[in-house]
């Protein structure tokens, strides 16, 4: 899965970024609790095992 995919699911459910470091992004939500960071440029794609700390991350 690439990270604009990805960066478009968390977006639906609420996610915004906040801030970006370097290649990183970092999300926030108006009622969920603590931060989502999502690694990559775009176009690249997002190891299985990354891809499943974001899903923690954004509990979904």
């Amino acid at each position: 899965m690439k990270v604009k995919e990805v960066l478009k699911i968390l977006e639906a459910d609420g996610w915004y970024i906040d801030r970006i470091r370097g290649s990183h992004r970092i999300l926030k939500h108006q009622s969920k609790s603590g931060i989502v960071v999502v690694p990559g440029k775009p176009s690249d794609d997002i190891p299985v095992g990354t891809l499943s700390s974001i899903w923690k991350q954004a509990k979904l």
